[in-house]
């Protein structure tokens, strides 16, 4: 029996008992982008998917190919008919049993849908508000570029920028260096230079500031380098702007008191339509 709620019930009555990702954070996942029954860089995701697992050691399925992670997702999508536009998330997380210590490395998932309103990408250019965020920090290790699902740093930012009337608050490593945003990688556009932090400074290797990247080394203007972002650069910069795979690309319009233009984050949105458009 276990008390579920001020109720004593039956143990079995609920799942998360025993759940190693409600338990433990012991969980790994992706979330997806779905337009017109097509999963949006789909070997992206599986390839982090399956890099994900293989740093936590999770047993790998046999048959967990690229061509079942597809099959898997688009038929859940259909049946709620959300192939047209939806976002999609598929968990990994270890099997019951053991403490810190699991008694398997074998694995289950568990997949949601939701629809999403629009198709293709688009550069909202509203005021969109970010300072930093300093209770927390991430650390630079390889856990933190990848989404496993202890996200609690990630939540109380979320409630830290609602409680202060932001966007998004910008995340900082154990050494004051940016690192990401809540949800996204970040950007800088200094003159002609755009810069983005590596992966090795805690940043998520997202999927977003993947294309991205490529992306913007088509434009000759830029150069396009992966470097450490303090806190004073902000300031100085010209734009900033957010990436993730739902949202695409996210224009920073203030920061403290300096407020930023968009124009770049147009520029990419339009080629990023474009690459997925074919």
């Amino acid at each position: 029996m276990i008390n579920f709620n001020g109720n004593i019930v039956l143990k079995d009555s609920n799942i998360l008992t025993e759940n190693r990702s409600f338990l433990y954070g012991d969980g790994v996942f992706e979330t997806v982008k779905i337009v017109n029954g097509k999963i949006l860089f789909l070997e992206d995701h599986y390839f982090r998917l399956m890099a994900s697992m293989r740093v936590v050691r999770m047993e790998i399925p046999m048959n967990f190919t690229m061509e079942f992670f597809e099959e898997q997702i688009l038929s859940l999508v259909k049946r709620n008919n959300l192939v047209q536009s939806s976002r999609a998330r598929i968990t990994m997380f270890r099997n019951d049993g053991g403490y810190y210590l699991p008694v398997t490395n074998d694995v289950s998932y568990l997949i949601h849908a939701t629809a999403l309103n629009e198709m293709s990408y688009t550069t909202n250019t509203n005021t969109y508000e970010v300072d930093l965020f300093k209770d927390f920090y991430i650390t630079k290790q390889l856990l933190s570029s990848i989404k496993s699902t202890n996200k609690l740093l990630n939540v109380t930012a979320s409630i830290y920028a609602s409680e202060n009337g932001l966007d998004n608050c910008i995340l900082l490593n154990d050494t004051k260096n940016v690192v990401e945003a809540i949800q996204g990688n970040i950007f800088m556009l200094l003159g002609n230079k755009l810069i983005t932090p590596p992966v090795s400074e805690g940043c998520l290797n997202g999927v977003m500031r993947k294309q991205v990247l490529a992306l913007a080394k088509k434009l000759p203007e830029l150069t396009v380098v992966e470097e450490i972002i303090s806190p004073f650069d902000l300031q100085k910069a010209d734009q900033l702007f957010l990436t993730n795979v739902i949202k695409g690309i996210q224009p920073i319009t203030k920061y403290r008191k300096k407020e930023f233009t968009t124009t770049l984050a147009q520029e990419l949105t339009t080629l990023l339509n474009e690459l997925i458009a074919g």
